[in-house]
């Protein structure tokens, strides 16, 4: 691969960076062709964009995406599969999943809402972090829990009214 070549991997994948929020380092190592194919074809269904990369590439496109992303050249060894998401728990989920069949993938580290986080231990952290639709849905719900008491003691209350009125009426 001549210099060219590589520059122009390293800018596709720092446009990546840019124009994803979140992405996850996976190892993909010892996985079949098929079992590959099988998570490409999970993350493609999930909207998730899996690259396999080398790492050094790698990690001068973090350098030229101008992000603020430290700490992560400790999960740049060995293979590096890259899954880029526009929700943060996704890949998470995605990889947890997927490993229900074997022991691969493997996770190394991720870029979430603006934190590094590193090493197997902050995977199932990482599926608990609600994704911004999830937190929206969450307050819409405590916004309206008020709402809708005040709207039911009205109507229970206007059933009460009316069956007292017909108890009224029908003594007279």
């Amino acid at each position: 691969m001549n210099k060219t070549e590589k520059a122009t991997i390293i800018e596709d994948l720092a446009s990546k960076i840019k124009e994803y929020p979140h992405f996850y380092i996976a190892d993909t190592s010892g996985m079949d062709a098929g079992t590959t194919t099988e998570l490409r074809r999970l993350c493609y269904q999930k909207k998730v964009k899996l690259l396999v990369v080398k790492n050094t590439l790698f990690q001068k496109a973090i350098e030229a995406s101008e992000r603020n992303i430290e700490g992560l050249d400790v999960a740049l060894k060995g293979v590096s599969a890259i899954m880029f998401s526009n929700t943060g728990n996704l890949p998470a989920k995605l990889i947890k999943d997927f490993r229900k069949k074997g022991t691969k993938p493997a996770f190394k580290g991720a870029f979430v809402e603006e934190s590094v986080y590193l090493g197997e231990a902050q995977l199932d952290a990482l599926t608990s972090i609600k994704s911004k639709e999830e937190l929206l849905g969450d307050v819409i719900g405590m916004l309206q829990a008020p709402m809708q008491n005040v709207l039911s003691a009205l109507q229970s209350g206007g059933t009460t009214i009316h069956g007292l009125l017909k108890t009224l009426e029908e003594r007279n």
